[in-house]
Parts: C-alpha cells; sequence; structure tokens
C-alpha cells in the first residue's frame, strides 16, 4: 500500500551582490543558496522556476549585479512508499543525518518484487520528513544481501553536502570480504565497469565503462581462502563483487560472480556445510568516514561483523589450524 504522492516548494529569495557582476545566473545561484545543488538549481532554472528581476533566465545568461532573484523550486518526491515500523539498527544520528547498520536481506529502495519491507519504509516510519528528500535522504546504496553502514541525509542541505562528499570521493566507506583462493598481498583493481551485455542483473568489466577503483588488503589468510579489507574509491553498482571476481578471487557465496563451490582439500564435515550454507555474498560495509555535513567535523561509523559472517570466518580459520596441527 503507498500513500498520495509528496511534494513540496523550496523558495529563497535574494540580492545578488555588485561584485557578482558578469557572472552566469546558475553560479551565482549556487553562491547563494549553497543548501541545493549545481545540477538541481539549473533544472529550477530551465523549467522557468528561478525569475531575475521578474524574467525568466537562462543558465548562462550573465547578471549585472543588483538584481533581485527568486526561486520557486519544487522539490521532488522522494518517494510514494508507506511507512513501515521496521526496526532500525542506528549507529549515528542528529538532525541532519543518520547512519544505519543495514541488515542482510533488507532491500534498500523499493522496486519491482519488493514494493514494501524495504529500507525506505523503515526510514519514513523513523522520519516522516524524509519523504520531501531525493530517494528518502539515502546517498548510496547497499545490495540487498550485503550488510553493514550506510548514510541516510534528513535535510536537504545536508543531502547536497554529502552527495557532493561522495561525488568528490571525500567519503571513506570500507569492507570486510572473504574471497576463494589464497591471496599474497594486496593491491589495487582500477578497470572499468558497465552493465552486462547480457544479463540486465549483473556488471561486467568493460573498456567502455564508467572509472571504478577498489584497494584492498589481507587481513587474514586461510587454506583456500582469504579475509580481506576494501576500500572504496569509486561506488558503482556490485563494485567489489565484480573487482574480485575479475581477479579470480570471488566473493565466498556470491550467487552472480560466485561461480561454482570450491571446497578445500580434506575439508571436514562441519566446514563444507558452512561453505555450501553460506547463500550470500561474504560482504559488510563495516566503517564509513566522512566529514559531518554542516559543521565539518570527522564523523565516523563502525558496524559490527554479522554473525553469519563471523561464523565463516571461524570455520575456515579452525580448518586452517587443524591442518597446520596435522601437518606439524
Amino acid at each position: 500500500m503507498t500513500t498520495a504522492p509528496i511534494s513540496a516548494v523550496a523558495t529563497r529569495q535574494a540580492r545578488v551582490p555588485i561584485e557578482f557582476a558578469g557572472r552566469r545566473i546558475d553560479q551565482v545561484l549556487a553562491e547563494l543558496f549553497p543548501e541545493f545543488s549545481r545540477s538541481r538549481l539549473t533544472a529550477w532554472i530551465k523549467a522557468g522556476q528561478v525569475a531575475v528581476d521578474g524574467h525568466v533566465p537562462r543558465p548562462r545568461d550573465a547578471v549585472k549585479g543588483g538584481e533581485w532573484v527568486e526561486v520557486n523550486g519544487t522539490v521532488e518526491t522522494a518517494t510514494d512508499s508507506a511507512p513501515e515500523a521496521i526496526a532500525l539498527d542506528i549507529l549515528y544520528e542528529d538532525e541532519h543525518l543518520l547512519i544505519v547498520n543495514k541488515p542482510v536481506g533488507l532491500v534498500v529502495h523499493p522496486g519491482a518484487g519488493n514494493p514494501a519491507g524495504t529500507l525506505v519504509n523503515a526510514l519514513l516510519h523513523h522520519d516522516a520528513n524524509l519523504a520531501l528528500l531525493p530517494r528518502a535522504g539515502i546517498v548510496h546504496r547497499l545490495d540487498k544481501d550485503t550488510s553493514g553502514a550506510l548514510i541516510v541525509a534528513r535535510t536537504l542541505p545536508a543531502h547536497t553536502a554529502l552527495v557532493e562528499q561522495l561525488a568528490s570521493r571525500e567519503i571513506h566507506r570500507q569492507y570486510e570480504a572473504i574471497v576463494t583462493g589464497p591471496i599474497i598481498a594486496g593491491g589495487t583493481i582500477d578497470v572499468p565497469l558497465d552493465r552486462h551485455p547480457v544479463d540486465r542483473l549483473r556488471r561486467a568489466v568493460s573498456e567502455d565503462g564508467k572509472p571504478a577503483v577498489t584497494h584492498y588488503r589481507v587481513r587474514e589468510r586461510f587454506r583456500a581462502h582469504t579475509r580481506v579489507e576494501c576500500v572504496l574509491e569509486t561506488g558503482r553498482t556490485h563494485q567489489i563483487r565484480v573487482h574480485m571476481a575479475h581477479i579470480r578471487h570471488p566473493l565466498v557465496g556470491d550467487p552472480l560472480y560466485g561461480g561454482s563451490l570450491r571446497l578445500p582439500k580434506a575439508a571436514s564435515d562441519e566446514l563444507i556445510a558452512t561453505l555450501r550454507g553460506f547463500r550470500r555474498q561474504a560482504l559488510h560495509a563495516e566503517k564509513v568516514e566522512l566529514a559531518h555535513p554542516i559543521h565539518g567535523s570527522p564523523l565516523q561509523a563502525i558496524a559490527p561483523t554479522p554473525p553469519d559472517l563471523l561464523a565463516l570466518a571461524a570455520a575456515l580459520r579452525a580448518d586452517t589450524a587443524q591442518h597446520a596441527d596435522d601437518e606439524g
């Protein structure tokens, strides 16, 4: 069930400073109203929702200085989804933003096959004002079966600032993963990604794709698997999953990129059962670091490793120790 779409009008008025004479109106608006993104302001100009001394300008038109600017911009409806009382694990909260620990299995945005029961529905129940923000304030995504820290803006100025931080690669996003195969040392994967040419659910390495960079380092080595830390420089869909598969170390349990199950030699029944029973990509967004979108103070949130990933690591660790003792 959904509610009627919600819309709002952002109204601003200001006098153009004389020293801005000769500058483009879209640049001037970005200076006068920094709570809105440049792209949003440009869209409002093109939609005729900005007036300069009563006249509708073009984005490239120059100001003379001293004009009266009026903005009546439509803030797009974020969602028509209904609030639902779904529990949230909140890692950080103030009046400007939330950082939540998304559990495995929770879809972030409603869509085909998932019209309800999503993180958006939970957020709208927590704060109804999020309905007036793009994507209910969510500034980045996690796959359904990836757990961990996810940032949500609570105001339009915070949303603008966080999106700009994300675009300029100023938000540190750190992941924990368990991959197939032994990795000797860390490195950087710098290969572009695009939609898969055939399977619309997948992404693939493509020379014509968007730039994608993942840094990884080894945390723990097992007999036939490795626990790694991954840091995103970019944030493409399925980036870590595709990148690790590209270097022939797919994530354990990954249904799209993991390939067939690979077992260590002479694995115990317990380890075989654990690996066969791990039915999602072994990936967790464990930490985000950013500048607070309003006052700029450093902010960090850490999401505890979920029990299933801890159990997987423990089983691999026990297997490694047992075979080391046998060899000794």
